[in-house]
């Protein structure tokens, strides 16, 4: 099973869920959410064990998140057409997608991936700046690739071919 579909089914994204993920509130109130996580592992060093419950609060927020507001009014904004975008990325093997955007969905996606390295190093070994160049740099390239998406539900509502 490909990752970007066992997260999907882990969320137990239906119809209707992706609706309300569309909402722009649902999409930027996520944006943050790895730097609180980061913050809230890193809080370990003041509050010790303590820190479970705000990186408890953070995972559950994320699980509800696309759950949390109602279907946006208008899809005629880049947060909504981002969400609209990943429902075809994720779609990809049943109804294909251009090519370049493919290419630069997994590109990003690996990059974003690979920035967790530095983070998690960070969060280990209580190094700031790897911490904070991680977490910048996944969520960057996270944004990017949210930019991606967008773009490819525009590309794929203009599309003509069957």
């Amino acid at each position: 099973m490909r990752i970007d579909k066992a997260i999907e089914s882990s969320m137990s994204m239906d119809d209707a869920t992706w609706a309300r993920h569309a909402n722009p509130w649902s999409v930027w109130t996520r944006v943050p959410l790895l730097a609180l996580l980061a913050l809230a592992i890193w809080s370990r060093v003041w509050i010790g064990w303590w820190c479970l419950i705000p990186i408890a609060a953070l995972i559950a927020w994320a699980l509800y998140n696309p759950r949390a507001f109602p279907p946006p009014a208008s899809l005629d904004n880049w947060a909504s057409r981002a969400v609209l975008g990943e429902r075809h990325w994720l779609a990809r093997k049943t109804r294909p997608i251009p090519a370049h955007h493919a290419r630069w969905a997994m590109i990003l996606s690996i990059l974003s991936a690979a920035s967790i390295l530095p983070l998690a190093y960070g969060l280990w070994v209580l190094d700031p700046w790897a911490a904070f160049a991680g977490a910048m740099l996944a969520s960057v390239f996270k944004l990017w690739f949210c930019d991606r998406m967008a773009w490819l539900a525009t590309d794929m509502a203009t599309r003509t071919d069957p």
